[in-house]
């Protein structure tokens, strides 16, 4: 078995794709505008390797207050490759106001800094 993909309630379903695409070189299919559940929009967004992930979107989420519980997740890592990756991408982010945690050696020996999406969702890079 694997994971066929991860999905991530948005109420920024365009600026998380631009987000996605900006940060880690994700390629998406068209929106999907369902014609079952009113409202609901997503795209499926794909990296280098691995599941795919899911935008998804309802007009709801507009009004639902941020501690909504079917908003966002507690933190998705993605292994971008090395150190430098890691500190060239938390500059980037640092410099657009989403660094959460900058770059370091954590206790158990990971590299990491974390990043916040455009609905703060943390993300953390880690070096491979």
């Amino acid at each position: 078995m694997n994971i066929a993909h991860v999905a991530l309630w948005t109420r920024h379903l365009d600026a998380q794709r631009t987000f996605w695409h900006d940060f880690f070189a994700a390629s998406s299919n068209e929106k999907y505008v369902s014609k079952n559940r009113a409202g609901f929009e997503s795209y499926f967004l794909s990296l280098a390797s691995g599941p795919t992930i899911e935008l998804m979107s309802v007009p709801e989420l507009a009004d639902a207050p941020d501690t909504a519980e079917f908003v966002g997740w507690a933190h998705i890592a993605i292994n971008v490759g090395n150190v430098d990756t890691v500190n060239e991408m938390a500059e980037k982010a640092r410099q657009q106001g989403r660094l959460a945690s900058a770059a370091r050696w954590t206790g158990d020996g990971f590299y990491e800094a974390v990043i916040l999406d455009p609905d703060n969702n943390r993300i953390e890079l880690v070096a491979g």
